[in-house]
């Protein structure tokens, strides 16, 4: 009793068509694979539709069911079933957006083994600056992936705030910050270095040498099927067993 359709990359590789995710419609998107293939399908939805992921990956926090789960799982969704917001994180430059984050975003040197000099402006106060290899403003969705690989803490998802995590700083009081989402945060790059910004690894934008980002709560969140998961559980199952 409900129509399905497939998206267009999918549908080639079974011989049928589909319509790309750019003009997906529909109460449900079901996404097979890792959080990669996750993080990517929330970033090519013009319109967030609640996503339920089936792992297919090496971790696949953002994925709630395991294969084995799906037929009983999708069999027992009734109209109305319970969707989960996920704060996403907006990056502006000279008020035009960069993209939306649903993880992290990233900015590091296009040299390897070069560093960076950040400063880091909240509420317009000079709140740190520091050289470091990068540096990752992560979503709390986003802290039990390369924020936590980096030395950041985990945080509740249902926390709104940006978690700044800077990659291997040259500062022995450099130390990752939580900021509430409600404050004004602006990055400052100044170094002699071009750096980029990749978007949950999937988009990258050439920053050059120097360059003000704001970074802001999106207007809209990513949407997840409540799959009736503890975020905790996940923890303990998913990450202290790696």
């Amino acid at each position: 009793g409900h129509t399905v359709l497939l998206e267009a990359d999918t549908a080639s590789c079974l011989g049928s068509s589909g319509l790309p995710c750019s003009q997906a419609i529909g109460d449900i998107v079901i996404v097979i694979g890792g959080d990669g293939t996750i993080l990517r399908t929330v970033q090519q939805l013009p319109h967030q539709i609640p996503v339920i992921g089936i792992n297919h990956g090496e971790v696949g926090f953002l994925a709630d069911l395991e294969p084995g789960e799906v037929s009983n799982f999708i069999k027992s969704l009734a109209s109305g079933f319970a969707v989960e917001e996920r704060m996403r994180l907006t990056l502006l430059q000279d008020d035009t957006s960069l993209g939306d984050a649903l993880n992290e975003a990233l900015i590091v040197t296009t040299r390897p083994a070069k560093m960076l000099r950040f400063s880091i402006m909240i509420d317009g106060v000079l709140s740190e600056q520091f050289r470091s290899d990068g540096l990752l403003i992560s979503t709390p969705t986003g802290s039990t992936a390369y924020a936590m690989s980096a030395g950041g803490p985990i945080v509740d998802p249902r926390i709104q705030g940006f978690l700044l995590v800077p990659l291997a700083p040259y500062l022995l009081s450099s130390r990752p910050h939580l900021i509430s989402s409600d404050r004004q945060l602006e990055i400052r790059l100044d170094c002699s270095k071009p750096a980029n910004l990749v978007i949950d690894g999937q988009k990258t934008v050439e920053l050059g040498s120097s360059a003000s980002l704001v970074v802001q709560k999106a207007i809209h969140p990513a949407l997840f099927v409540d799959a009736h998961r503890n975020f905790f559980e996940k923890v303990t199952n998913k990450l202290r067993r790696l």
